[in-house]
């Protein structure tokens, strides 16, 4: 039996909420179950040095987590004077999985940035920022489709969502939660596209090395739990703001 009580396939409670930022050209708070993230997209009329006069643009990602968002207070890391290592990855992650499904060509010389903030951690903040990044960056793009900017559907190619599955008292699990992430004998996030395309996997074994048939086990249950999360951005975003 889990903690929470779920079924082996059965996600937590997921929901979007959009347009939650006045200022942010797209923006999305999402919760997997007690995990809250707000993502914010920014467009910028500039490229990184690297990329000028290319004819594309480019989407990045940052994330932080609140210093209230665990149970102890978290230290700023502005105030330790630079980003710890598992928010490089993340954010780094955040960014990959994006533009696996942006044409940066029909994006033009604009970059978009978005912003993944943990109000709440309770497992799976990566999985749920990726998953809501996705819904703010698709509204930015459509304020500037109303701008005749771009067009959405020519610069956004595919949906992509994530969620974390991994082995918890000797049985696959999906989109597990703190009690069960710490305990997990293994652990692995998935990133795919709403076509099924693999964008990113991370497992690690906790303890016994996990076998060929447990990745595919695993490989299933997230598999139709990101197709459950793509239905789900894809009623979010038909509905008007």
């Amino acid at each position: 039996m889990r903690p929470s009580g779920r079924n082996t396939d059965k996600m937590r409670a997921v929901s979007f909420e959009r347009n939650v930022s006045k200022h942010a050209e797209g923006s999305c708070l999402v919760k997997f179950g007690e995990t809250h993230v707000l993502c914010t997209a920014s467009l910028e009329e500039r490229v990184p040095p690297w990329l000028r006069n290319g004819g594309k643009g480019w989407v990045t990602a940052e994330y932080g987590m609140l210093p209230r968002s665990t149970g102890d207070r978290m230290r700023r890391e502005a105030t330790a004077g630079k980003q710890g290592g598992r928010t490089l990855e993340i954010q780094r992650l955040i960014g990959r999985s994006l533009r696996a499904v942006v044409d940066l060509k029909e994006l033009g010389e604009r970059q978009i940035t978005i912003d993944c903030d943990v109000i709440q951690a309770d497992g799976g903040t990566r999985t749920a920022a990726i998953t809501g990044a996705w819904i703010a960056l698709h509204d930015c793009l459509k304020w500037m489709e109303a701008r005749a900017m771009v067009r959405t559907e020519r610069v956004l190619k595919d949906h992509v969502a994530a969620v974390s599955c991994g082995i918890f008292a000797s049985q696959p699990v999906i989109d597990l939660d703190y009690l069960e992430d710490s305990a997990a004998e293994t652990d692995a996030n998935f990133v795919m596209t709403g076509s099924g395309g693999i964008v990113e996997i991370q497992g690690t074994a906790e303890a016994e090395p996990f076998t060929q048939d447990q990745l595919l086990e695993l490989l299933e249950l997230a598999k139709n739990g990101i197709a459950d999360l793509v239905t789900m951005q894809k009623e979010t975003v038909a509905r008007p703001l």
